[in-house]
């Protein structure tokens, strides 16, 4: 056998071992040229490539996938710090701070256990629409520190009954009329399934995070006083139990503050029942 004849098979390997070098870092080049935002700010600056059709209404689940999209290489702590930048209900930017961060009691979707966290707002009305149609499911992200598992707020997918989009309903605010479709643009389906959104351990559609918070209750609270602030184990918030006569006032106007009816019929479509979410992972 000829010397080249010989030399053949290791020339191969030496060359597809090459290969498999330089595919593995080009793959991590790409990884490490992600573009990720530091902090609220500069995710707020995202807002054109986030929102593509520009409405951020009942939109917060691509806030939710344009974070996690860069999970695995962004350390855990800059992810939370992210979450804290938006509300889950209005899709609003948003600037943590303590007067913006509540402490919520809301129901796990599927075990219907009661569990305590917090979330951010841009207005208190959040905390009655918070009430009606969010709970709570777990996730586990792959961040730059390796795997978490993470709650997120959570509602159904509207998509499962698309035809809703297209009902016409009345905005308390001015009183014209019109639908989701035309006032919540970025809520776009695809074959029964809601366009960019992530998928929790049971399929429900996250919104949001929800953050880790204090359950003890204030042993003497005395007069509830909406919107001012609790501290408890080092952490500052206003608690959603403050806003139960105002969320009860809001109702019986119709809704006529916050967002409106937008968010609320938009979570309203597809209850968070177990058999429509694991209908959305088929």
């Amino acid at each position: 056998m000829s010397t080249a004849a010989l030399l053949k098979p290791f020339c191969i390997a030496v060359l597809a071992a090459c290969a498999a070098v330089a595919a593995a870092n080009t793959l991590e080049l790409e990884v490490r040229d992600v573009d990720v935002p530091a902090g609220p700010r500069e995710l707020h600056q995202r807002y054109s490539e986030i929102f593509r059709y520009g409405n951020r209404n009942a939109a917060s689940h691509l806030w939710t996938s344009y974070i996690l999209d860069r999970a695995s290489v962004t350390p855990a702590a800059q992810i939370e710090l992210l979450f804290s930048g938006f509300c889950a209900v209005s899709g609003s930017p948003v600037y943590p701070s303590d007067y913006k961060r509540y402490r919520l009691r809301l129901k796990h979707a599927v075990t219907g256990v009661d569990e305590v966290g917090f979330m951010y707002y841009c207005c208190w009305p959040c905390v009655c629409d918070t009430w009606d149609f969010i709970k709570v499911d777990t996730l586990t992200v792959k961040t730059a520190d390796g795997p978490k598992v993470y709650r997120f707020a959570v509602i159904g997918d509207p998509c499962l009954n698309e035809q809703q989009l297209d009902v016409p309903f009345i905005q308390p605010f001015d009183g014209r009329t019109t639908t989701l479709r035309r006032d919540a643009p970025e809520v776009r389906c695809e074959n029964g399934h809601l366009i960019g959104a992530t998928r929790t351990d049971h399929g429900f559609v996250a919104i949001s995070m929800f953050f880790d918070a204090p359950i003890e209750e204030e042993e003497d609270r005395g007069v509830w006083q909406p919107g001012r602030v609790v501290q408890r184990d080092g952490h500052v918030f206003q608690d959603d139990v403050e806003y139960s006569d105002m969320c009860a006032d809001r109702a019986s106007n119709g809704y006529n503050s916050g967002m409106g009816e937008i968010f609320r019929l938009v979570a309203a479509i597809t209850p968070t029942s177990t058999e429509d979410a694991v209908g959305a992972l088929l």
